[in-house]
């Protein structure tokens, strides 16, 4: 069959086929990776400080503990700061509406990851999966209310001393349980070198993504 001129739109002249579509796609802006590269500094940061000001030994190895206040309570209340930045960039507040819905699949995941079920098509998941929404809503909460119990304990004409005791015991046990967490959630991370590439250099391998987040819409399609 011939064609005539002018038959091939701009679509036909720019769409590459699928043989020939780059092996990687974007999953991550620079401004949303900036986001979550500082925010995790600033958490290690306070998290290590942390340790130091409460752990006997760490306390006696480091010293200088007034530093060490200073340099906590700093970091643990610019923790919220980059992300309010963010928010000026469309593909984060994109994200950040991804992970606050859950839907049916997601509970589909979450009987499968609870199953330890691997089988192909288990655990549906679009741009995040189920345990990575229940982890931005856990983290977020606890960081308020860190934020909170923690000004409580900085400024110490806020509240009465019953207030500050309260402030300090759930803030120290929850110091102790984003720990854990935290650890949990970097040892995903080195689990899964494709994820971490994705959010140092902001693209992923294709057969990743549908693999692993099966109803994720391709930006490239």
């Amino acid at each position: 069959m011939t064609s005539t001129p002018g038959s091939a739109g701009p679509t036909a002249a720019t769409t590459p086929p699928p043989s020939e579509r780059p092996t990687r796609i974007r999953r991550f802006t620079r401004a949303e990776r900036v986001v979550h590269r500082t925010t995790a500094w600033l958490t290690l940061l306070c998290v290590l400080t942390a340790a130091c000001l409460y752990v006997p030994q760490l306390a006696e190895l480091v010293g200088r503990r007034h530093l060490l206040v200073t340099v906590h309570e700093w970091s643990g209340l610019l923790i919220p700061v980059p992300l309010l930045t963010g928010l000026a960039s469309r593909a984060l507040r994109a994200d950040l509406s991804r992970l606050n819905r859950f839907g049916p699949h997601d509970r589909r995941w979450l009987k499968a990851a609870l199953r330890r079920d691997r089988t192909p098509g288990a655990r549906p998941a679009g741009k995040f999966n189920a345990g990575q929404k229940l982890y931005a809503a856990w983290i977020s909460g606890a960081v308020l209310v860190m934020l909170g119990t923690g000004l409580l304990m900085w400024f110490t004409d806020l509240a009465p001393l019953v207030w500050r005791t309260g402030a300090t015991f759930v803030h120290d046990w929850l110091a102790l349980a984003v720990g854990i967490v935290l650890a949990g959630h970097m040892a995903k991370a080195l689990a899964d070198p494709e994820a971490r590439r994705g959010m140092r250099t902001g693209s992923v391998e294709r057969l990743w993504a549908r693999s692993e987040h099966p109803l994720w819409r391709d930006p490239e399609e």
